[in-house]
């Protein structure tokens, strides 16, 4: 294995497949900015586009390269100009919302994470429903989410806060910490494996550039104080980039999202308990309205789940793009998500089976 780019992340996961692309090489999207990538190949960092062929053939935004992403270049450096990215490995995470605008289009954040930080301020910031929308498509991604709680020096209240974010956090670590004294960051510190990539994610503003900066041990990242008007930070990562921590671990920075608009989530998973509760209707098919035997208003009634976290889950059940679909639909979304389409899947199975059979 490539001792250079396992410090990136590399896994005998992708390499295996690289060696189906003969005459290409393997590196990993680290920047995104339109149309034009930072890759990091076998001798370092160059610049790449994507060929014709691929932007051709791929069917949707969220099928093309993101910052994560290991990819087949035609170059090692870029001495004779840019990389000319030819194809996406298969992913074996991708974290994705509902790209801006109103039409039903997803979008790819971070590719191959093994850990998502939802950063949220312990300020004006802090908001549980905003959880619940962050970690329904933190579990979908296939990645293990870890809550950060930031600007603990700002909050008067920690263990109430703590408390609430515990209704909807069931399985999902909690940080506190404050970049004022360094609290709770030998606790982020212990989430950080070796060669592991984390993904952070949050409103505008809420510390993720500061947390970064302490993890690479200097300011890479440019970090504003928040606004005294409102409470609120001032925006200052603009694009998506990955970078290597000098202690191992990579990270992934992104842009602030006012909004988080979802595509596709796992509601199961970050509503688990409404669905226990719900297993337990007297009919399978209510509809937690008026019908008798409804446990879930019962709980609601008995104090037990907040009528907010319901109708949050509702809103949710609504808004997902899946609700709906049958098995075989949702299949072959799922494959979409992975392989691009169905004929990628099979002519990448293809691939694998008759290298094997050599």
């Amino acid at each position: 294995m490539n001792s250079y780019l396992k410090k990136y992340g590399l896994t005998e996961f992708f390499e295996q497949e690289a060696t189906l692309y003969n005459g290409l090489f393997l590196a990993r999207i680290t920047e995104q900015h339109r149309d034009l990538y930072k890759v990091i190949g076998e001798q370092g960092e160059l610049n790449a586009s994507i060929s014709g062929k691929l932007a051709y053939s791929t069917e949707n935004q969220l099928n093309y390269p993101a910052v994560g992403d290991w990819v087949m270049i035609d170059r090692i450096d870029g001495a004779t100009g840019n990389a000319i990215i030819h194809h996406v490995l298969r992913r074996k995470s991708m974290l994705a919302r509902q790209a801006a605008g109103t039409a039903k289009v997803e979008q790819a954040i971070a590719a191959n994470i093994d850990t998502i930080f939802i950063c949220m301020s312990l300020n004006a910031d802090f908001n549980l429903r905003r959880i619940e929308r962050y970690l329904t498509i933190a579990w979908d991604s296939m990645a293990t989410p870890v809550i950060i709680l930031t600007k603990a020096d700002l909050c008067d209240d920690l263990q109430q806060k703590m408390n609430e974010l515990s209704s909807v956090s069931m399985g999902v670590e909690v940080v506190a910490c404050s970049s004022e004294n360094e609290y709770g960051y030998q606790a982020i510190n212990a989430q950080i494996g070796q060669e592991k990539t984390i993904a952070f994610v949050g409103s505008s503003g809420v510390g993720k550039s500061t947390i970064i900066n302490h993890l690479m041990g200097r300011d890479v990242l440019a970090t504003k104080k928040i606004r005294e008007d409102d409470d609120k930070g001032r925006h200052t990562t603009t694009y998506r980039q990955l970078l290597l921590l000098p202690n191992g671990g990579i990270v992934i920075d992104t842009p602030g999202m006012r909004e988080l608009q979802i595509y596709t989530g796992n509601l199961s998973k970050s509503f688990e308990d409404i669905e226990e509760i719900a297993a337990k209707c007297k009919y399978s098919d209510c509809s937690h309205g008026t019908e008798p035997g409804c446990m879930v208003r019962k709980a609601i009634e008995d104090g037990l789940l907040s009528e907010e976290r319901f109708k949050s889950y509702q809103k949710l059940q609504r808004e997902i793009s899946y609700d709906g679909l049958n098995s075989r639909q949702l299949e072959n979304e799922k494959i979409n998500r992975m392989f691009g389409s169905k004929a990628e899947m099979k002519q990448t199975l293809k691939r694998f089976k008759d290298r094997n059979s050599r």
